[in-house]
C-alpha cells in the first residue's frame, strides 16, 4: 500500500513538473525562473547603481545584494506567473 502510494506521490510530481513555463529565445526554450532571475538581477545592479549615485552605504553588502537579487527575482515571479 505504502509503494502505491509513493507511486502516485512521484506521477503526480512529474506532471506538475511538466508545465512549467517556458519563453522561446531566439529558437530555444527557457525556464520562467530564468528569466525572472536574469531581471532580478539587473534590477539589482540598477538598485546598487541608485545606492551608488544617493551615497547610501551599507554594513553588509555581501548579504544586501543577494538577498535584493532573490527579492526581485521570487517577486517577479509572483507578479508574471502566479
Amino acid at each position: 500500500m505504502i509503494i502505491t502510494n509513493g507511486i502516485y506521490g512521484v506521477a503526480a510530481f512529474a506532471l506538475l513538473l511538466s508545465r512549467a513555463p517556458s519563453f522561446d529565445i531566439l529558437g530555444s526554450f527557457f525556464p520562467a525562473w530564468l528569466v525572472c532571475l536574469a531581471v532580478g538581477l539587473l534590477l539589482t545592479v540598477a538598485a546598487y547603481w541608485l545606492l551608488l549615485r544617493v551615497r547610501v552605504v551599507l554594513a553588509l553588502p555581501v548579504l544586501a545584494y543577494p538577498s535584493l537579487t532573490a527579492l526581485l527575482t521570487f517577486a517577479l515571479w509572483l507578479a508574471f506567473f502566479r
